[in-house]
C-alpha cells in the first residue's frame, strides 16, 4: 500500500491523503506514564513514511514539546524538505499572563521554540490551535504575516472544537485589505457523528477554496465499532472512565450511525474504522485527515483505509446516517 497525494488546499504543495497526528508523542499520565515514548514514536513514523506518508501534525503543547522533540530528532535523519510538517499555537504553554493566546508574544516565543524542538528553519503549516477573542484579529493576522515573510512558515491554518465560519471569514477578508497570508487551511473536528461544520462552515471553506483537514475522524474510537449498544463499555475504553464521552457519543442517534458503517463495512470486507476514514477520503470537500495511533499495527489498519473504495450509494448512504441541522 503507498499513499496517494493531494493539493494541500489551494497551494501548490503536495501532501499524503492522510495525515498522521502525533498529539500522543510524550503524552504522560498523572503518575508520569508516557503513552508513547520516543522509541515508538519514531517507529510510527518510520511506518508512516514507508507507506509513502508524508504530512506530520503535531502542536507546541503536546506532550509538553516532545511530540515536536521526537519528530525533530526523527527528521534530522531524514531529508526535511521530503516532509510537510504542521503545528499549533494558542494553549497555555507558561503561567504568566501572556504565556496563552494569540497575542503577539506569546506567538513570537512559540513560534521560535516549535522550530527549535523540531530542530528546522520552518515550518510549512502553522495552526491557531483555536480562536483567541481577546486578542483583535488584525494583531494576530499581521504576527502571523511576518512568520511567512521572514521564511519561518509557509502556509497558515486555523483549528478549532466549534464551527467559527464568521470568524475565519473576518480574518481572511481582513488579510485580503491589508496584504497578509490568509488561512489557507482549516482543522476543524469532522467524521461520521460529528457533523458540525455541515452547512455554514463546510460552505465557507468551499467558497474561500480553504484546505479542510478533519481531526478526530473517528470520533475518539466510537467509529471503530468498540461499544456496542445498550453493553457497557469495555473496561480498558476511554467509555469506562470518561463520562463526558459516554454522554456525548453513547447516543441513540449515533449507533445508528454506527449500524450504516458497520453495514457497509460488511459489504467491502472492511472494518468500521476503515470505512469511516474512506467516507472522509471520498468526500471532495476534505483535504486529509488526520490518522493517530499508540502502535505500528494500528497505524497500519488506518492507512489501509486509503485502499477502499465506495460505490456512490455507499458514501451518500453513510452521509444520510447523520447530519447536525
Amino acid at each position: 500500500m503507498s499513499l496517494d497525494t493531494v493539493s494541500l488546499g489551494r497551494t501548490g504543495t503536495s501532501v499524503s491523503e492522510l495525515a498522521f497526528g502525533t498529539w500522543r508523542f510524550g503524552r504522560a499520565d498523572d503518575e508520569g506514564n508516557v503513552e508513547v515514548g520516543r522509541e515508538r514514536a519514531h517507529e510510527l513514523l518510520d511506518a508512516y513514511a514507508a507507506a509513502g506518508g508524508n504530512f506530520i501534525d503535531t502542536a507546541d503543547m503536546y506532550g509538553e514539546g516532545r511530540s515536536e522533540t521526537y519528530i525533530g530528532e526523527w527528521l534530522a535523519e531524514r531529508d526535511r524538505e521530503e516532509f510537510v510538517v504542521a503545528s499549533k499555537i494558542y494553549w497555555p504553554t507558561r503561567e504568566d499572563a501572556n504565556g496563552s493566546g494569540l497575542n503577539r508574544k506569546h506567538l513570537r516565543r512559540q513560534t521560535d521554540r516549535i522550530l527549535d524542538r523540531l530542530g528546522t528553519d520552518y515550518v510549512d503549516v502553522l495552526y491557531t490551535h483555536r480562536w483567541d477573542d481577546e486578542t483583535p484579529v488584525e494583531e494576530f493576522m499581521r504576527t502571523l504575516d511576518s512568520f511567512v515573510r521572514d521564511g519561518k512558515v509557509n502556509y497558515l491554518g486555523t483549528s478549532t472544537l466549534e464551527p467559527n465560519a464568521w470568524k475565519v471569514v473576518k480574518a481572511n477578508e481582513l488579510a485580503d485589505r491589508r496584504g497578509y497570508e490568509p488561512f489557507s487551511l482549516a482543522q476543524p473536528r469532522y467524521n461520521a457523528v460529528n457533523r458540525e461544520i455541515e452547512g455554514n462552515y463546510l460552505e465557507m471553506c468551499a467558497d474561500y477554496d480553504i484546505g479542510v483537514v478533519p481531526w478526530s475522524p473517528l470520533a475518539g474510537g466510537f467509529l471503530t465499532g468498540k461499544y456496542t449498544r445498550g453493553e457497557e463499555p469495555p473496561a480498558d475504553s476511554r467509555a469506562a472512565t470518561d463520562q463526558q464521552f459516554v454522554d456525548s457519543y453513547l447516543t441513540e442517534e449515533n449507533f445508528d450511525a454506527l449500524d450504516a458503517v458497520e453495514a457497509v463495512a460488511a459489504e467491502v470486507d472492511a472494518t468500521p474504522g476503515q470505512v469511516s476514514l474512506a467516507w472522509l477520503l471520498h468526500h471532495e470537500q476534505v483535504t486529509a485527515p488526520i490518522v493517530g495511533a499508540r502502535t505500528t499495527d494500528q497505524l497500519e489498519e488506518n492507512l489501509a483505509a486509503a485502499d477502499i473504495s465506495l460505490t456512490t450509494e455507499q458514501f451518500d448512504r453513510l452521509t444520510a446516517a447523520k447530519r447536525d441541522d
